[in-house]
C-alpha cells in the first residue's frame, strides 16, 4: 500500500494538517502498519482543577493515536471517526514537570467499516498512566473545499 500523504504530513517537523495538534503541542511520532505513537509536552496549561493533568487530555491522547493507527490501515479517499471510547486513568501525573506525555496505540480487529482499537498512555519515565480502548468508523474522506 503506498504511503498515506496525511500520515506523512503529519509525521513532518511541523504539519499544517491538525489544528488540533497544533494547539496542543502534540507530535505524531509514527504510524504504519496499524500502530501509532504520539507525544505531547507536560505543561501547566493542561492543569485541571486540583492540579494534575486533565484526564480528557491523556483521552484526547489515547483517542488521536488509535485514530491515527487506524488510518494507516484506510485507503486515502477514507478516513475515521470514533464511535465509541472508554478509558481507565490508572495514574495522576504532575503538571509542572518537564517531559512527555506518550499515547501508543494499535489495531485490535480490522473490519471493514468499523475497526477496534486499544491505546495506553504513559508519561517519559515509562509510568503507565491510562488504557483505552475505542470502535472507530470508516468515512468517506472530506474533499478540500
Amino acid at each position: 500500500m503506498p504511503k498515506n500523504p496525511y500520515i506523512e504530513a503529519m509525521c513532518r517537523e511541523t504539519q499544517d494538517v491538525n489544528p488540533l495538534f497544533n494547539f496542543l503541542g502534540a507530535r505524531l511520532v509514527s504510524a504504519a502498519n496499524g500502530e501509532a505513537r504520539m507525544e505531547l509536552p507536560v505543561s501547566p496549561c493542561l492543569t485541571q482543577g486540583g492540579g494534575v493533568v486533565a484526564g480528557g487530555i491523556l483521552a484526547t491522547l489515547a483517542d488521536e493515536a488509535m485514530a491515527h493507527a487506524v488510518i494507516t490501515l484506510l485507503d486515502h479517499d477514507k478516513n475515521t471517526v470514533t464511535t465509541e471510547m472508554n478509558i481507565r486513568y490508572l495514574r495522576a501525573t504532575d503538571p509542572n514537570r518537564n517531559g512527555l506525555l506518550i499515547g501508543t496505540a494499535r489495531i485490535v480487529k480490522a473490519g471493514r467499516s468499523i475497526l477496534t482499537a486499544a491505546a495506553e498512555v504513559h508519561d517519559d519515565a515509562g509510568r503507565l498512566l491510562a488504557t483505552a480502548g475505542g470502535s472507530f468508523f470508516v468515512v468517506e474522506a472530506k474533499k478540500p473545499s
